[in-house]
């Protein structure tokens, strides 16, 4: 479906270096670097506010980098940016439809955009209503939709010129669980009969489930990269436990419970998320009696313990001191 052939060669699909971008006293998107190898499918996994939609408008030509450029299939996204976005597909996070046409009619009009007529165009519109599901609503007008469906179509609008590199930010925030499934699944394909993908998520079980390769985006810096399974062995053997105090979530209940286990033998981090604690510890099958006896010796009442083995929220704790989900 997607033909990538036509324009494979030799190199990465996709490449950054130095990307930069400021807004006023604030460094949006620091001087990352990014390789995305042809076939390969790549996740920028990082909290909102890191800087991923930011990148990957940069990438996209949305808008204008203070430092640094990219190459999509060897075009410089300064010296050829029309080449470089003709060898894209891009979808945005916020929905580009025009709400009063209908999915048919929001195809053609996209397809257009992309200089494509006549019944090549009609074919691509109606693969691709029945590849993301919609053919049998196509008539209907996407102000009607769910917002699961409006989240399929959006990807259909960007890959009617099948592009050989694409690119989605957080495709699947807001939708029901059948949708994100559906849009997960729809991606692996994409990614199996050969494109280049490039996407953003904040949900870690998302990276963990679709990438050859993750690339954790902080503050505008990647600070790691690598396989899910060497991701995790930067933590070893250390597990995440999620505390759930009675009374938690207020500044100062943090405060108490982050004071009392952040010297307890084996705890390594300890941040605040929510309504609970998450430590990150040495052997915590092994540390959850001291655990529970350092919070009766506190006088901290203990509602919930839940404990993960090595994964890619305690990377991000380890690397940050900060849950994922801060």
């Amino acid at each position: 479906m997607v033909d990538t052939a036509r324009e494979r060669g030799t190199g990465p699909a996709l490449r950054a270096e130095g990307l930069t971008k400021r807004y006023r006293d604030t460094v949006a998107v620091d001087a990352v670097d990014l390789e995305v190898q042809q076939g390969e499918l790549v996740s920028l996994l990082g909290p909102n506010g890191a800087g991923k939609s930011t990148l990957m408008d940069m990438i996209a030509g949305v808008i204008r980098p203070d430092g640094g450029d990219a190459w999509v299939l060897g075009h410089s996204l300064r010296r050829a940016p029309m080449a470089a976005r003709r060898a894209l597909g891009v979808v945005p996070q916020d929905i580009a439809l025009y709400p009063d046409l209908s999915a048919r009619e929001n195809l053609l009009f996209w397809g257009r955009m992309y200089g494509l007529t006549g019944t090549l165009l009609e074919r691509r519109t109606a693969t691709l209503l029945e590849v993301v599901g919609l053919t049998e609503r196509q008539r209907g007008r996407v102000e009607t939709f769910s917002g699961g469906m409006k989240r399929r179509l959006n990807i259909a609008a960007a890959l009617l010129h099948e592009p050989p590199v694409i690119m989605l930010d957080e495709p699947t925030v807001g939708i029901d669980p059948q949708s994100r499934r559906a849009i997960l699944d729809y991606v692996q394909r994409l990614n199996d009969e050969g494109a280049t993908v490039l996407y953003t998520t904040h949900y870690m079980e998302e990276a963990a489930e679709l990438s050859d390769r993750i690339a954790i985006l902080d503050r505008g810096r990647i600070i790691a990269q690598g396989t899910h399974d060497a991701l995790t062995r930067i933590v070893g053997e250390h597990d995440r436990i999620e505390l759930e105090l009675v009374g938690a979530g207020t500044p100062e209940a943090g405060a108490v419970g982050e004071a009392a286990f952040a010297d307890l033998p084996g705890v390594r981090h300890v941040s605040t998320q929510g309504t609970r604690l998450e430590l990150l510890a040495t052997d915590g099958a092994t540390l959850l009696p001291g655990l529970f006896a350092r919070a009766a010796a506190r006088g901290i009442a203990v509602r919930s313990v839940t404990l993960h083995e090595p994964d890619l929220e305690s990377v991000f704790l380890h690397l940050t001191g900060r849950a994922l989900r801060d």
